[in-house]
């Protein structure tokens, strides 16, 4: 019974420890992207907030929060911490 066990969750661990590993791959190169991208619309609120309207400035300025590497990027990884973490109870269950 336990060999058969072993046998079900040996796909589900695989898939687990694949999707990881694509998806931290994918985080990995995005951030370079993202930090860019949050600079120039930082930089682009900030000239809004001081030239144009203090509303349009105030939303840029959200949007660069949220592409930045503090936002959801940070978002990302930490989802991916948690897959991460239910592959290894999964591990610990069955094979510990």
């Amino acid at each position: 019974m336990r060999i058969l066990v072993k046998l079900l969750a040996a796909p589900v661990v695989l898939v687990l420890m694949l999707f990881v590993w694509v998806c931290s791959a994918l985080l990995y190169c995005s951030a370079f992207v993202f930090g860019l991208a949050g600079t120039i619309i930082g930089l682009l609120g900030l000239a809004v907030l001081a030239t144009y309207s203090v509303k349009n400035g105030i939303i840029l300025l959200v949007i660069a929060f949220l592409v930045s590497p503090m936002g959801l990027p940070m978002a990302a990884a930490w989802l991916l911490g948690k897959v991460q973490d239910l592959r290894y109870a999964i591990q610990d269950r069955v094979y510990g």
